[in-house]
C-alpha cells in the first residue's frame, strides 16, 4: 500500500508531533524539539495506536514522530496510520526490532525513516534534521519526455583491462552527446576511479550511503553526488583500506532506486568481486558491458561471466567489448580463436592507444572525451549511440546472442582454447 503521506501539500500545519511508548524516549526528543523551535508539549505518550487514534480526529502535522515499540504489527499500524494522515507529511518511527526486512517493509510502506531504540540525541537530532531539509527541498518536476531509464553495468573480466575507463568514457557519452542525464556510480569503494578520471574529489556520498543506508532518498542523491557538469554527475569513494566494506548490499539497492527516479541513464563501474558478493545489483540492469582483453586469462572469465549472467540475469542485454588490442602480430589470442572459445562474437574492438589514454589522465578527461577526434574512441561512441536507442526496448532478449552450443562444459570451452595455443605454439603459425 502506498501511504498518503507520500505527497502533498502540507500548508500552515503543526510542524511537529511525537508519540512515545515511555518517559525515556520522550526525555530524549523534548530538547532536540526545543532546540529546533518545536513545541516540547507535541511529545505525547501513547505510542503509535494513540497516534492513529488521535490524528484520526485531527490535522497531521509535517512532521510526525511515532513510536512502534509497544506494536504487535508493526507493518500493519504504520498503514493504519497511513489512513488518518494527511499528504505531505513526513513519519519518522522508532523501536526495539533490529531487523533489516522489517525496515525495508517500513520504508516501502512510505515512512520515511525507522530508528533503532534506545535513541541517542545525536541520532534523533540528524534524522529530524534531514526531515526538516526534505519538507523544504524544491520539488521535483518529473519529465515529461517519457524517456525510459537505462541502467549499463561495465564488468572487467580482470584487473587492468580498462573496464572503469570504458564506464567514465560510456557516462560521459551518454550525457554530452547523447544528451541524458546520467549518474555514475563507481562501486570500487576503496579503489575507485570515477571521480579520479573527471578530474574530481570523490567527497563521501558513497561511504555515508554504505554507512547509513536509511538516509538514502532524492535529496541525498542530489547532495552526496558530484557533478561534472549539468548532465552528469558521479558518486564514487577513496574509502580507507584499513576499513573493510560492511553491508548486506542494501545501501547499493538503494542508491540505483533513487538514480532511476533522478537520471536518465545510470552506469554502473561493477567490479566482479562487488557482482559476485551482491548479485541483486544487475536485478534492474538492463545492459552488460563486460569489458575484457583478448588473452588466456581474460577468455576463461568471460566464459565464466557470461555463464553467470546467464544463470542470474537472463534478462540482460551482454555487450562484448575488447580493449586494448594489439596489432594482430602482437595478440596472445587471435580474435577468431577467442570467439571460438567463448561461442560468441566480440562485439566491439578498441585499439591499444598508450598516446591517448596518457593525453586523458593528464588533462583529467575521460578518455572519450579527450580523444574527440580519435579513430580509438569509435567503438565506445557506438556503444553509447547503441545504448541509448535501446533505452525504449528492453524487454528484447538480446542476452540470448551468446547461443552457447549445448553439451559443450566450460572447462571443455577452455581447455579447447589451450590446446589450440599450444597447437600453435609448436607448430609455429
Amino acid at each position: 500500500m502506498n501511504a498518503p503521506w507520500k505527497a502533498g501539500s502540507i500548508g500552515t500545519r503543526t510542524p511537529f508531533m511525537a508519540y512515545a511508548c515511555d518517559e525515556n524516549t520522550a526525555e530524549v526528543l523534548r530538547p532536540i524539539v526545543a532546540e529546533l523551535g518545536w513545541t516540547p508539549d507535541n511529545v505525547h505518550k501513547g505510542g503509535l495506536r494513540n497516534a492513529v487514534q488521535s490524528l484520526s480526529v485531527s490535522a497531521s502535522p509535517q512532521i510526525l514522530f511515532v513510536d512502534l515499540a509497544e506494536s504487535g504489527d508493526p507493518l500493519n499500524d504504520i498503514n493504519a496510520l497511513a489512513e488518518v494522515c494527511e499528504p505531505g507529511t513526513v513519519v519518522i518511527a522508532c523501536g526495539q526490532v533490529n531487523d533489516v526486512r522489517l525496515y525495508r517493509d517500513l520504508v516501502a510502506s512510505g515512512i520515511q525513516d525507522y530508528l533503532l531504540k534506545p535513541l541517542s540525541p545525536d541520532m534523533v537530532r540528524d534524522a529530524f534534521s534531514h526531515a526538516h531539509a526534505l519538507l523544504n527541498a524544491p520539488k521535483v518536476v518529473e519529465s515529461s519526455t517519457g524517456t525510459p531509464h537505462c541502467s549499463v553495468a561495465v564488468i572487467g573480466t580482470r584487473g587492468g583491462v580498462g573496464a572503469s575507463t570504458v564506464a567514465t568514457s560510456l557516462a560521459w557519452l551518454l550525457s554530452d552527446k547523447e544528451a541524458r542525464t546520467t549518474a555514475l556510480l563507481d562501486l570500487d569503494v576503496h579503489f575507485g576511479t570515477g571521480a579520479l578520471a573527471l578530474d574530481l574529489e570523490p567527497g563521501r556520498g558513497l561511504t555515508d550511503a554504505i554507512e547509513n543506508p536509511s538516509r538514502i532518498d532524492g535529496l541525498f542523491i542530489e547532495r552526496a553526488m558530484v557533478r561534472a557538469s549539468d548532465k552528469l554527475a558521479v558518486l564514487s569513494a577513496e574509502a580507507p583500506i584499513n576499513s573493510p566494506v560492511q553491508t548486506d548490499g542494501t545501501a547499493f539497492v538503494h542508491l540505483q532506486e533513487e538514480m532511476r527516479a533522478t537520471f536518465e541513464c545510470t552506469v554502473i563501474d561493477l567490479p566482479r568481486p562487488m557482482l559476485v558478493q551482491y548479485p541483486q545489483l544487475v536485478t534492474d540492469v538492463q545492459v552488460a558491458v563486460i569489458a575484457t582483453e583478448l588473452t588466456l586469462a581474460s577468455a576463461r572469465d568471460t566464459i565464466r561471466i557470461l555463464s553467470w549472467l546467464k544463470s542470474n540475469a537472463p534478462h540482460v542485454q551482454v555487450h562484448i567489448l575488447a580493449n586494448k588490442v594489439h596489432p594482430a602480430a602482437q595478440l596472445e589470442i587471435s580474435r577468431k580463436d577467442f570467439e571460438s572459445s567463448i561461442e560468441r562474437k566480440v562485439d566491439l574492438l578498441m585499439p591499444f592507444d598508450q598516446k591517448l589514454a596518457a593525453q586523458a589522465a593528464k588533462l583529467g578527461k575521460p578518455i572519450a572525451e579527450a580523444g574527440k577526434a580519435s579513430k580509438t574512441i569509435a567503438p565506445l561512441v557506438d556503444l553509447a549511440g547503441l545504448i541509448a536507442g535501446m533505452a525504449a526496448d528492453v524487454d528484447s532478449g538480446a542476452v540470448g546472442k551468446a547461443n552457447p552450443r549445448k553439451g559443450t562444459s566450460l572447462i571443455g570451452r577452455f581447455g579447447g582454447l589451450r590446446a589450440i595455443m599450444q597447437k600453435k605454439a609448436k607448430t609455429g603459425k
